[in-house]
């Protein structure tokens, strides 16, 4: 049973970063029309719509007390995550803010050490630094110049940090007994209301009719049902069955897929070195997921 679980936890991971990593495509035709809030809001929006309908209705908290850990994570995962990672585009390129939110299984991992008392194994080290050098090569390759403007780090570390929280909020509130998809709708809920902050005082330039245009509701469609509504329950359901630290791992993807989505769908051009960089970034991952072999106990009481 055990060992169903864990391929479960890592088919779900993995079809859930296939989907992130092409998420670029549709919000960037969507940019051109809307504000970064504007998408945030539609997509939660129609996930939390779909998931109310799917999972039968507004989920009742077990305890008062629990209320606490879904705003935290509607705060985290959904608020600040895509807040903080948007507001970095604006001050570094792309591809240095996929390369520093990839450290987002780092800060996932210090946390579950820290808070739910997991052990991390040293393979999980070995792989995080393979994984990061190859998504550095893979992100940075051809880069002339970087901006490095100390906001736009610090936001995406931001990102990174706050991604790791919410990991370890969804397995503590997944222990509970909460089921994944009212889980998720809930923790929507919050990342929306915490959204109207922001939005209040942006407001909302593109007119709702804009988002009735055949391209702008296909990618709307493809944002909010599959990349929000589905693939965070996918998420939340691995981080259950394999536990956040080899749950985040899979993040190493993301910027890889993006890269060879893009070489398939734009065309753009593959370089050796992003091979390379590929090839390093899913070896991390693979590390990553590697356990240490327990102590064999020493003298006649191992017989």
């Amino acid at each position: 049973m055990m060992q169903n679980h864990n391929v479960q936890g890592h088919l779900l991971a993995s079809f859930t970063e296939l989907v992130w990593g092409t998420t670029f495509v549709a919000t960037k035709v969507l940019l051109r029309t809307f504000t970064p809030l504007e998408i945030m809001i539609a997509r939660f929006a129609l996930g939390f719509l779909a998931l109310l309908l799917a999972g039968g209705g507004w989920m009742r908290a077990q305890k008062r007390s629990h209320e606490a850990l879904f705003a935290l994570a509607g705060l985290t995962g959904v608020t600040l995550y895509f807040l903080m990672e948007n507001i970095a585009l604006t001050y570094i390129s792309a591809s240095l803010v996929g390369v520093i939110v990839a450290a987002a299984p780092l800060c996932t991992a210090l946390f579950a050490a820290v808070l739910l008392q997991e052990r991390l194994s040293r393979w999980f080290f070995l792989g995080f630094v393979c994984a990061m050098t190859g998504v550095a090569l893979a992100s940075l390759a051809g880069v002339t110049e970087l901006a490095l403007d100390p906001r736009g780090v610090l936001l995406g570390v931001g990102a990174a940090v706050v991604w790791g929280a919410y990991s370890v909020l969804v397995r503590r509130l997944g222990a509970m007994g909460y089921r994944t998809a009212p889980l998720t709708c809930r923790i929507f809920g919050y990342g929306l209301l915490f959204l109207l902050i922001p939005a209040c005082i942006e407001g909302f330039p593109a007119p709702l009719s804009a988002w009735a245009e055949p391209q702008h509701l296909a990618n709307l469609l493809f944002l909010g049902l599959l990349a929000s509504a589905t693939c965070f329950v996918t998420w939340n359901r691995a981080v259950f069955l394999l536990g956040p630290v080899k749950t985040s791992a899979y993040i190493y993807a993301t910027p890889i897929i993006t890269i060879v989505s893009s070489a398939l769908i734009l065309h753009e051009r593959m370089t050796p070195v992003m091979w390379l960089g590929t090839a390093l970034a899913l070896g991390g991952l693979i590390l990553s997921e590697r356990r240490d072999k327990p102590r064999q106990p020493d003298g006649p009481a191992a017989e």
